[in-house]
């Protein structure tokens, strides 16, 4: 994508607009006031428009299409992207680089670690976008992720701390039948408390109508499964040491892809008082 004068060919507007949505996130992005303050840095004219996220992408087209090369984008990203900006938030810039590596990725360039453009591998579809962009939580969000275990393992996520965030989400399951019912109980405990039929013969917490057989067994099956994550992912990693208990990309994608259809049957399942 460069030239031997290390120019950079001109940018489809499309990917000049989505890097402009990344950065000037109305929630996560830039304030209006720090994208003010990069443009005036590099020397490039504000512009108008009805919010930030306009404004920059105006800007930054109308620059490149001036200088028919888009070193000013390069450079701005490079600015934005500076590690320095980010001592005390490696969230940010973790969220901030793996969003900005999907846009990129389709031109064949990325951000590395020293918030610089490089070359990088290039994708034509979004599949290939989350796989190239190597980000987890791009991988997530095309498999659906329940929001539920997305909410409590996603700065875990962003700060590449694949431990803590199987033991945090693992957490949501049992956090949330205590909301559904008001128990207090934890682990084991708490499933035999809400999922198990007992004196009752009705679980507190149902999956299904527990008309047949079959469903008495779905449901007890149900109960063994949060029992077995718990086991497996929340007792040992609340107690071991991570130096002692490695969990790889590939694990979380699959412990998390099970917690979500484990909070998607709860969505679905009937409470009793």
């Amino acid at each position: 994508m460069t030239t031997a004068k290390n120019t950079y060919a001109v940018w489809p507007h499309a990917t000049v607009t989505a890097i402009a949505d990344v950065l000037a996130d109305t929630s996560d992005g830039l304030t209006g006031r720090e994208i003010s303050l990069l443009l005036s840095q590099i020397g490039i004219a504000e512009a108008e428009g009805p919010n930030k996220r306009e404004r920059l992408a105006r800007a930054l087209w109308a620059r490149q299409i001036r200088d028919q090369a888009s070193n000013c984008v390069v450079r701005f990203i490079a600015e934005a992207m500076a590690p320095v900006r980010y001592t005390q938030k490696l969230d940010v810039f973790s969220r901030r680089c793996d969003d900005l590596n999907e846009v990129l990725v389709h031109i064949g360039l990325r951000v590395n670690e020293a918030g610089k453009v490089a070359r990088g591998p290039v994708a034509s579809t979004l599949g290939e976008a989350a796989q190239h962009a190597n980000s987890l939580r791009a991988e997530l969000r095309r498999c659906g992720t329940h929001h539920q275990v997305l909410a409590y393992c996603t700065r875990e996520i962003l700060t590449k701390n694949a431990f803590h965030a199987s033991l945090e989400a693992t957490k949501s399951v049992f956090d949330r039948l205590r909301q559904l019912t008001g128990e207090q109980r934890d682990g084991s405990q708490l499933v035999d408390a809400v999922l198990m039929p007992g004196s009752t013969g009705t679980p507190r917490v149902a999956i299904n109508s527990g008309a047949t057989p079959t469903e008495t067994g779905e449901q007890k099956g149900f109960a063994s499964l949060l029992k077995g994550l718990a086991s497996m992912y929340r007792n040992p990693t609340a107690h071991d040491p991570r130096l002692n208990r490695p969990v790889s990309d590939d694990e979380l994608l699959e412990l998390l892809t099970t917690l979500s259809m484990v909070h998607r049957r709860l969505d679905h399942a009937r409470v009793q008082p």
